[in-house]
C-alpha cells in the first residue's frame, strides 16, 4: 500500500528514511520526521512522476 505522503517524497532513498524516522515514537522522532517531510517536499518538489 502507497502512501498518501509518497506522492510529495518521491525518491526511493527518501521514502526508506521517511519509514525509517516514522519508527522511532519519541517527541524528538516525531519533530525530526515532521522536519525531514518538509525539507524532503521540497527537494523533491520539482521531479516528475
Amino acid at each position: 500500500m502507497k502512501k498518501a505522503v509518497f506522492n510529495y517524497i518521491k525518491t526511493p532513498c527518501g521514502q526508506a528514511k521517511y519509514i525509517e524516522l516514522e519508527s522511532n515514537k519519541t517527541l524528538t522522532g516525531k519533530l525530526r520526521l515532521m522536519w525531514f517531510v518538509l525539507i524532503a517536499s521540497v527537494r523533491d518538489w520539482n521531479i516528475k512522476d
